[in-house]
């Protein structure tokens, strides 16, 4: 049982970190997800750059909760987040999260406009 599982939401959230997405299942089927590519230096980040909760599964916290997991899972690794998704982003506005480093969100970027596989 995952943490949100057990935190009595009916759907749990598995991070496939060779794959660079965080998913939400319920019933054995794909209710919503992060993509995500993690950054070494200039320090340890996870960097989430999609979101998606298909229509049928919108309204019930199910992106919320994945962005509170990418965040919980973030310190459990002593990692930063550099929220280039613009859902992510809001979420951690609201949250009042820490805000990464802008030497950390200058690698981000790069990284993404290097790499278009991380999109």
């Amino acid at each position: 049982m995952s943490d949100t599982e057990a935190a009595g939401r009916p759907f749990g959230i598995r991070d496939d970190r060779a794959r660079g997405v965080l998913l939400a299942e319920e019933d054995g089927q794909v209710v919503g997800q992060i993509v995500y590519f993690t950054l070494a230096a200039p320090g340890p980040a996870l960097v989430p750059v999609h979101t998606e909760v298909p229509s049928a599964h919108e309204g019930r916290g199910i992106a919320s909760a994945l962005a509170a997991e990418l965040y919980a899972r973030a310190a459990r690794e002593d990692r930063a987040v550099v929220p280039l998704c613009p859902y992510v982003a809001k979420w951690a506005e609201r949250h009042q999260v820490p805000v990464p480093s802008a030497v950390l969100v200058e690698a981000a970027l790069a990284k993404a406009e290097d790499d278009p596989s991380t999109w």
